[in-house]
């Protein structure tokens, strides 16, 4: 089960918004053992995510049991041994020794010299390795390098002093970290320090020009990143770039600390992932992790000690494809030495601008970009917050605070139901002083709260919702009768709820306007039964089996363009509390282990433009509900078909 869960679940007219707690996540540390994910099926092969520098910094979560626990399972339905490195000692090779591919996630602590050694032995002896880096001034922990600089090698305007401005106790935790420029030797690339923004890498090289990584791939995201610059085509090649166009006012990242955009996107800009040949091994390189990450953090953010929110990239766009197919070309091993070997057309040396090279370059803010909390040390797991990784003491008890709303809200003047459920609270706890309201993009309120005696304010704002009570199982609940500004003629709008100390407790983005019709089955046929929105159906028997039995589900979309492929369509059945109760079988036959949302596999429309495919599904056998929803969404939240259905 994975530990924090933020989803947005849409319910036939409702929309439910679900932050759950991690009360029950124990401390845990370099020195407990490490999570390992078994295949089904084994494929003999063994990828290693390292988490021994500085992986779940600040809001970072990068761990195959966390926010990188979807890429983590996806690889494991391919049939590979999954772990997490753990150490407090320098990465040597007898770590790596015995695994396929080793994946570094945006790392925030540098290697050491004999570190960056250990990979590149790995490699030439036929190892493969994914650097997954992040934009310029990601400095999650405050240490002045961020990942860009640690992946290449060297800190932008502290090429000759790597400790620049750094204290007798930092430079110490530095010792063994020199600047060089490994990556470019080594690989033939290196990470720019730009930041962009505001696009997608939507420029993709033909597969027979990427060993087929780009199969299935016509898209990919990019939400504050890097681009890489090939400065050895021999060794070096990009195989996904940004689209041409780009401006520093348009695509820079709103904290980049220079312009962001270095040459107007496109081949100039350099490939937004790459991949490099060296030896009997190989290498690749994205410049983001926000495709890769899912919304499932473990662990608490080490300085603070606050719940950590991740953004759901590994099921949007086509990342998901382009990552397992990363680690498909990483894992096999091939017998050319460089690019120039094969019949792959090499790139051209990336230009770079003067203030790349190190010798030019300079620290354009003062780093770190902000202090740090009193008492953080970024080299001391014992100055960590409880709940983080590296910390001794397990997290505090967290509340959960849960909103269900329609769909859409009334902007009519008519009143509707917004519930507020709070768990965790002791039994016959009461809770006072909440306060929740609806507001535009601006601050401006829009919302009012019924008085008890049926009364209405006579303004907009916040205001209390009233006395909530749990009941033995720690669960208070309560319905909350509201009604907006008739006069508000905006579509999207914000609703939020307040403790009586201002601290937000939830906050999430609404529709505004009239309210949907639910969706409603056709008539059954008495063996099927069909349920139907705009161009998405599903087909699936009348009468559902039980005890967890196996049947098949339909999954039709129309009115699309001849030959289209649609990749990323995901269904699951689930209950009114968005717990997910079913499972697609596997291409081999197999079931997964867990029960949610899973991936329909490739759509492809005939000459009509319907595009279906057959599906098994079950569902599990201990559930006890009479009713649940069906959902079909087309990636992350985008959710197309949502119906009831009865359950046997």
């Amino acid at each position: 089960m994975k530990n924090f869960v933020k989803s947005l679940l849409i319910f036939t007219g409702l929309i439910v918004f679900l932050y759950a707690d991690l009360s029950y996540v124990t401390a845990e540390g370099p020195n407990d053992p490490a999570p390992i994910i078994y295949p089904a099926n084994p494929n003999g092969m063994k990828v290693l995510f390292d988490n021994s520098h500085g992986q779940t910094a600040g809001q970072s979560d990068w761990v195959i049991d966390g926010a990188f626990s979807d890429f983590a399972n996806a690889l494991a339905n391919e049939g590979y041994v999954v772990k997490e490195h753990r150490s407090t000692s320098p990465l040597t090779l007898a770590d790596l020794d015995d695994y396929d591919v080793f994946v570094i996630p945006e790392a925030q602590i540098p290697f050491k010299a004999a570190e960056q050694q250990a990979i590149v032995d790995f490699v030439e002896a036929g190892g493969g390795v994914f650097f997954i880096s992040d934009h310029y001034n990601a400095d999650r922990n405050l240490n002045r390098w961020d990942s860009s600089e640690i992946m290449n090698g060297w800190r932008r305007g502290a090429y000759n002093t790597p400790t620049l401005n750094m204290s007798p106790s930092e430079i110490s935790a530095m010792a063994g970290v020199t600047s060089s420029q490994w990556l470019s030797n080594e690989f033939g690339v290196e990470f720019r320090y730009n930041a962009l923004d505001h696009t997608k890498a939507n420029v993709v090289v033909p597969s027979y020009e990427s060993f087929d990584i780009t199969t299935g791939v016509s898209a990919v995201s990019i939400h504050a990143g890097s681009t890489l610059a090939i400065t050895n085509p021999s060794l070096a090649k990009g195989i996904v770039y940004l689209p041409t166009g780009l401006t520093p006012t348009a695509n820079r990242w709103n904290n980049a600390i220079d312009q962001g955009v270095y040459a107007n996107g496109g081949i100039a800009e350099g490939p937004f992932v790459a991949i490099s040949k060296k030896l009997n091994g190989k290498a690749a390189f994205i410049g983001d992790s926000s495709p890769v990450e899912d919304i499932t953090p473990k662990y608490r953010n080490e300085e603070t000690g606050a719940l950590k929110r991740t953004y759901d990239g590994f099921i949007a766009d086509d990342n998901a494809t382009l990552l397992v197919n990363i680690i498909h070309w990483l894992a096999t091993q091939e017998s050319y030495h460089t690019l120039a070997n094969t019949t792959v057309t090499l790139d051209a040396v990336t230009p770079l601008l003067p203030m790349e090279l190190p010798a030019n370059s300079i620290e354009p803010a003062f780093e770190p970009w902000r202090l740090p909390t009193s008492g953080y040390l970024w080299y001391d797991q014992s100055t960590f917050a409880a709940g983080s990784y590296g910390s001794s003491i397990s997290p505090p008890a967290t509340l959960t605070y849960t909103l269900v709303t329609p769909t859409v809200l009334d902007t009519t003047g008519n009143p509707f139901d917004v519930t507020v459920a709070i768990s965790g609270l002791a039994p016959n706890e009461t809770v006072t002083g909440l306060r929740m309201q609806v507001y535009l993009a601006g601050g401006t309120a829009i919302s009012q709260i019924q008085n008890q005696n049926g009364s209405w304010p006579s303004g907009y704002g916040y205001q209390e919702i009233g006395t909530i009570t749990a009941n033995h199982n720690g669960i208070a609940t309560t319905t909350v009768h509201m009604r907006l500004n008739p006069n508000v003629t905006e579509t999207n709008a914000t609703i939020r709820l307040r403790a009586t100390d201002g601290t937000n407790l939830i906050t999430q983005s609404v529709l505004l306007g009239t309210p949907e019709t639910p969706v409603e089955p056709e008539p059954s046929t008495g063996e099927t039964q069909t349920l139907t929105n705009g161009n998405y159906k599903f087909i699936l028997p009348a009468i559902l089996p039980k005890n967890g039995e196996a049947f098949p589900v339909q999954v039709v979309i129309q009115k699309l363009a001849a030959n289209t492929t649609i990749t990323n369509a995901q269904v699951q059945f689930y209950l009114s509390n968005g717990t997910g109760i079913s499972q697609i079988q596997n291409a081999d036959g197999s079931w997964p282990s867990s029960y949610g949302y899973f991936n329909v596999a490739n759509l492809t429309a005939d000459s009509s433009g319907t595009a279906t495919k057959k599906i098994m599904m079950r569902i599990n056998p201990t559930v006890t509900a009479s009713t649940a929803n069906i959902r079909l969404r087309l990636g992350s939240g985008n959710n197309v078909l949502t119906a009831t259905i009865q359950l046997p």
